[in-house]
Parts: structure tokens; sequence; C-alpha cells
């Protein structure tokens, strides 16, 4: 019987090498992969369709705008959700993700679900509080594996996996229809001044 697992899939460095090691050291014989479109740059979802195509054994890109909007953006507005000003359209986003992944995985015949989130943000806790509602395995390997973005850049290279992160800019973004998040690397040391590509959405 063929092993399947199916891994939430943003096309950046965390779930692109997961793809190998949910093979190599969790021994799964099939990755498929799953994006959900929830608002994010054409761009960034093109890419990361023509990667997973190329890295993973099957790729799903599933729109879920209208959605988003409709059952999670809108009543998010008419609650004045929002964590100390912060406004949570990362955060809002993750359980339709899930939702969606879990779908697939279901379709799909998988007996895991997989997640590339690390152990120190709340992402895993939103991906997991859906994906432990079934009874599929849940794996997590940067949280597991306990990996750094400095060894998943080697990782990646070593397996032919191309990547646009680099070691002075290690950080990652997400970007949907609500809002534009920034996190990883040098971001995290209060004393890092950020460059000005940060504010995207910005202007002084």
């Amino acid at each position: 019987m063929v092993k399947k697992v199916a891994l939430a899939y943003s096309g950046g460095l965390d779930t692109s090498v997961c793809i190998p090691i949910l093979k190599e050291k969790y021994g799964y014989d099939e990755v498929i992969t799953i994006a959900v479109d929830v608002g994010q740059p054409e761009e960034d979802i093109r890419k990361a369709d023509a990667k997973a195509q190329k890295i993973s054994n099957k790729h799903y890109t599933i729109d879920a705008k209208e959605e988003f909007v409709r059952d999670y953006i809108f009543p998010l507005i008419k609650a004045n959700g929002n964590y100390e000003g912060y406004v949570m359209g990362t955060s809002v986003a993750r359980p339709l993700i899930a939702k969606k992944v879990v779908e697939a995985a279901i379709k799909e015949g998988a007996v895991a679900l997989a997640h590339g989130c690390t152990g120190k943000g709340n992402d895993q806790l939103r991906f997991e509080a859906v994906f432990r509602q079934t009874d599929m395995d849940v794996i997590a390997p940067m949280r597991e594996m306990n990996l750094t973005r400095e060894w998943e850049i080697n990782y990646a290279k070593e397996h032919g996996i191309p990547v646009e992160a680099t070691k002075s800019k290690p950080w990652s973004v997400d970007e949907n229809i609500w809002s534009r998040s920034i996190e990883g690397g040098r971001l995290e040391d209060p004393s890092f001044v950020p460059p000005e590509e940060i504010y995207e959405w910005t202007k002084s």
C-alpha cells in the first residue's frame, strides 16, 4: 500500500524542504502538496505551482478567496477583530487552509497530514486544531527536527530545490487579501533595522 501524506504547501523554504524530508526521514512514498489561494500575489501562486509540479508527487491549488472573505474576513470585521492593533490576516487564514488540506487529503486517501510550521509560533496550533479532528497522523517536520533556516537552505540546495531565501535575507512573507506579515531570521532581533523592502504595502 502506498503511504501518502498531504502537505499544506506555500512554495516557501519551509514547506519545500518538507517534501524530501517526509520521504527520507518519515518514510512516506508520496507527498501530495496543497496550496490554498486566499489572495496571495498571483506570482506567488504561480511559483508555488511550478515548484510543486517538479518536486511533489501531486499538487493541488485550491481557490478559497471567496470563502475566505465571506466566512472569515467579514465576521472578523464585524467583530472588530484584532490583537493589540495587529490585523489578524495570517491567523484567520490558517483554519481555512487546514480545512482545504484535509479535504484534499481525504480525496487522495492520505494517511497523514503535514505542515511546515516551527515550534515557535502559533501557526502550528491553528493548523493542528483542524488536522487533529481527523484520524490521520499529524507531522510537523520543522518543529520535530528543530530545523534552522540556514540548515534548510543548505538542504534545499543539496536536493535541487530552488529557494529565494538566503542566509542574509532568511525571512518569510505571508500575504493574503487581508494582510501582509513578515517574520523570521534577523527580524526576530529587536536591534535589527528592517530594510525598506519589508514595507511593501506602506510608504513614508
